[in-house]
């Protein structure tokens, strides 16, 4: 079936025709003349199938009659992130290029003043996050009693970031006998319950089982250490030995633990951005667009990324924490194997997360196999090491601020020797050179320098060398008060 059967209007076909798109998915086959016809839709797929344009298409068509009038839009689209609305308006932008529409987006990171601007216009379609909607209604500057079309999307994300109580006052918003378009990927108890509440008399669409994987994603799993430096270590050797890897999607469970393994990357040479829930709007966009555009293969996020972005071509998904939720893991492998394509899922499993995976493997249906290659947890090959500062040890640091010996107490008693001293053997002398990794050029490029440039710290002496180096080129002082030129002795 084509797209000329569902009764789209002629502009709409004409746009789609235009976008290469000449045979519609399961879920907008099937969405579609329900829409049309005026019918609320229960819409029940996996991600990947197609669900914004199953109901921004028949939108399009029913938004040609009527007209916009000041800060009552006619539809309203809620979504729970703020790039998912993004996504959604350019849908939007693309498809009814050939009409006089307006559309609005209200996110947060954005001045009121300008979204307040367009509602004054007249709004035909306005996308929101839930947050700064009421923000808007609270202040006066927004009616929803024009409503005639509510679409709820990811509505179990909805639930896991707690909005379901903005959802519930704003449906008391808008009039009762609105039509409701309600989408989802999975169908946990309390979504069925607020299903129930929000829809009259659906049409209940399933194009697949809740909560099932793409048929065209490799799932795998590799066990790895608890601590964080070694997750990281074998986060690195994943990248490195992944085959057929354009570019890849890594998720972490925190905020915070995105920033660490952005850090981590950066510093050992890959190509790599971050995306996360406490970035400011316009860094988030631009990470976004510097991922699709492939100036960056890499890409570390929370699950602020999980759901509804569509990036057609990404080639693997790497879970850094296996999630806490299992319908997150889903979410996170369905941004590979998108459209039909071929993917790779590898998730990090330490024993931490027997739960989680045993939960995961039931909710899917299918044990994930370990991957291939010998993952054994070892110290980085590249001798490299990104450990925080609270996982370093007393040792380590003080051989550190000793050039790499042994703490005094703990040297063997020197031994006398007859005749002449001999030359004590340069410092680093006889040391083996640590090979460094090969790596994809694509994702990784090798730093400059295999030893990063020693900066000196306070309070911590200068190595002898580097001493006699300064000895060696007199400065001057003569600007210096006499008493800070006394000499002091180093606490060791």
């Amino acid at each position: 079936m084509s797209f000329s059967h569902l009764g789209l209007s002629d502009k709409v076909l004409a746009a789609v025709a235009a976008t290469g798109y000449t045979t519609p998915t399961p879920i907008q086959e099937q969405a579609i003349p329900h829409v049309l016809a005026r019918r609320d839709v229960l819409g029940i797929a996996q991600t990947g199938t197609g669900k914004t344009a199953a109901f921004v298409l028949p939108m399009l068509t029913l938004l040609e009659k009527g007209r916009a009038r000041a800060r009552m839009p006619r539809t309203l689209i809620l979504e729970p992130t703020r790039e998912l609305a993004a996504q959604v308006k350019e849908n939007f932008d693309k498809y009814g290029a050939g009409q006089k529409l307006n559309v609005a987006l209200l996110i947060g990171g954005v001045s009121f003043g300008d979204q307040d601007s367009k509602l004054t216009r007249g709004v035909d379609v306005l996308i929101a996050t839930p947050g700064r909607l009421l923000d808007h209604t609270e202040r006066g500057g927004l009616l929803l009693t024009g409503v005639e079309l509510l679409v709820i999307d990811e509505a179990d994300r909805m639930l896991d970031m707690g909005f379901i109580p903005d959802i519930e006052r704003i449906c008391k918003l808008v009039p009762f006998t609105r039509q409701t378009l309600f989408f989802t990927a999975t169908m946990p108890p309390e979504i069925s319950r607020i299903s129930e509440t929000f829809l009259h008399n659906p049409e209940r669409i399933e194009v697949s089982k809740p909560a099932t994987t793409a048929t065209g994603v490799s799932q795998f799993q590799v066990r790895g250490g608890r601590e964080p430096h070694e997750k990281r270590d074998l986060l690195r050797r994943l990248l490195r030995d992944a085959k057929d890897l354009n570019n890849a999607i890594i998720f972490c469970n925190r905020k915070r633990e995105v920033a660490v393994v952005y850090k981590s990357l950066q510093k050992h040479g890959f190509s790599v951005g971050a995306l996360h829930g406490d970035m400011d709007q316009s860094a988030r966009t631009a990470a976004l667009d510097q991922f699709r555009k492939g100036e960056i293969p890499l890409l570390v996020a929370s699950d602020v990324a999980a759901r509804g972005l569509d990036i057609p071509a990404v080639s693997h998904v790497f879970n850094f924490d296996v999630p806490h939720h299992a319908d997150d893991y889903v979410h996170r492998i369905g941004r590979t194997g998108r459209a039909g394509r071929a993917g790779t899922a590898i998730s990090i499993v330490t024993s931490l997360d027997s739960k989680s995976i045993a939960a995961i493997e039931r909710l899917i249906g299918q044990t994930i196999p370990p991957a291939e290659g010998d993952y054994a947890v070892h110290p980085d090959a590249s001798g490299g090491t990104d450990q925080p500062r609270e996982h370093r040890s007393r040792e380590g640091s003080r051989e550190g601020s000793r050039g790499g010996r042994k703490p005094r107490r703990e040297r063997e008693p020197r031994q006398p020797k007859a005749g002449d001293r001999e030359p004590r053997q340069a410092k680093g002398a006889g040391r083996s050179a640590k090979p460094q990794p090969e790596a994809p050029a694509a994702i990784f490029t090798p730093p400059a320098s295999a030893q990063p440039s020693r900066v000196p710290s306070i309070g911590r002496p200068e190595p002898r060398r580097a001493q006699r180096e300064v000895e060696s080129e007199p400065a001057d002082h003569s600007h210096l008060p006499a008493f800070l030129l006394r000499p002091v002795r180093a606490r060791v």
